[in-house]
Protein backbone atom coordinates (compact mmCIF):
# COMPACT_ATOMS: atom_id res chain seq x y z
CA UNK A 1 0.00 0.00 0.00
CA UNK A 2 1.26 3.45 -0.83
CA UNK A 3 2.10 6.12 1.73
CA UNK A 4 -0.76 8.45 0.81
CA UNK A 5 -3.43 9.83 3.14
CA UNK A 6 -6.91 8.83 1.98
CA UNK A 7 -8.52 12.10 3.10
CA UNK A 8 -6.00 14.88 2.51
CA UNK A 9 -3.90 13.24 -0.21
CA UNK A 10 -0.63 13.96 1.59
CA UNK A 11 2.28 11.94 0.22
CA UNK A 12 6.08 11.83 0.57
CA UNK A 13 8.05 14.82 -0.68
CA UNK A 14 11.74 15.02 -1.48
CA UNK A 15 14.37 17.39 -0.21
CA UNK A 16 17.92 17.52 1.02
CA UNK A 17 19.59 16.16 4.11
CA UNK A 18 22.09 18.90 4.98
CA UNK A 19 25.17 17.96 6.97
CA UNK A 20 27.07 20.20 9.35
CA UNK A 21 29.52 20.95 6.53
CA UNK A 22 26.55 21.90 4.28
CA UNK A 23 26.86 18.83 2.01
CA UNK A 24 23.43 18.05 0.56
CA UNK A 25 22.16 14.56 -0.19
CA UNK A 26 18.67 13.54 -1.28
CA UNK A 27 16.13 12.31 1.26
CA UNK A 28 12.37 11.77 1.58
CA UNK A 29 10.04 13.45 4.04
CA UNK A 30 7.28 10.96 4.88
CA UNK A 31 3.83 12.05 6.09
CA UNK A 32 2.73 11.06 9.60
CA UNK A 33 0.32 8.28 8.58
CA UNK A 34 -1.72 6.19 10.98
CA UNK A 35 -4.00 3.23 10.23
CA UNK A 36 -7.21 3.92 12.14
CA UNK A 37 -10.52 2.08 12.54
CA UNK A 38 -13.70 4.10 12.90
CA UNK A 39 -17.23 2.91 13.60
CA UNK A 40 -19.63 4.33 11.02
CA UNK A 41 -22.87 4.44 13.01
CA UNK A 42 -25.06 5.41 10.03
CA UNK A 43 -24.16 2.16 8.25
CA UNK A 44 -23.50 0.09 11.40
CA UNK A 45 -20.04 -1.04 10.28
CA UNK A 46 -16.34 -0.47 10.91
CA UNK A 47 -14.16 1.29 8.33
CA UNK A 48 -10.36 1.24 8.29
CA UNK A 49 -8.63 4.29 6.87
CA UNK A 50 -4.99 5.23 6.35
CA UNK A 51 -4.85 8.83 7.53
CA UNK A 52 -2.45 11.60 8.35
CA UNK A 53 -2.81 13.09 11.81
CA UNK A 54 -4.14 16.25 10.14
CA UNK A 55 -6.96 14.17 8.61
CA UNK A 56 -7.77 12.59 12.00
CA UNK A 57 -8.21 16.12 13.37
CA UNK A 58 -10.47 16.95 10.41
CA UNK A 59 -12.64 13.90 11.18
CA UNK A 60 -12.81 14.91 14.85
CA UNK A 61 -13.94 18.40 13.83
CA UNK A 62 -16.40 17.62 11.00
CA UNK A 63 -17.51 14.09 11.90
CA UNK A 64 -16.83 10.79 10.16
CA UNK A 65 -19.94 10.51 8.00
CA UNK A 66 -19.53 13.85 6.12
CA UNK A 67 -15.89 12.99 5.39
CA UNK A 68 -16.79 9.50 4.12
CA UNK A 69 -19.58 10.96 1.97
CA UNK A 70 -17.12 13.41 0.45
CA UNK A 71 -14.63 10.60 -0.29
CA UNK A 72 -17.33 8.48 -1.94
CA UNK A 73 -18.41 11.45 -4.06
CA UNK A 74 -14.80 11.71 -5.25
CA UNK A 75 -14.96 8.06 -6.35
CA UNK A 76 -13.06 6.31 -3.55
CA UNK A 77 -14.35 2.91 -2.42
CA UNK A 78 -15.00 2.81 1.35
Amino acid sequence: MSRICQVTGKKPVTGHKVSHSNIKSKRRFLPNLQTKRFFLAEEDKWVTLKLSVDAIRTINKNGLYPVVKELRAAGMHI
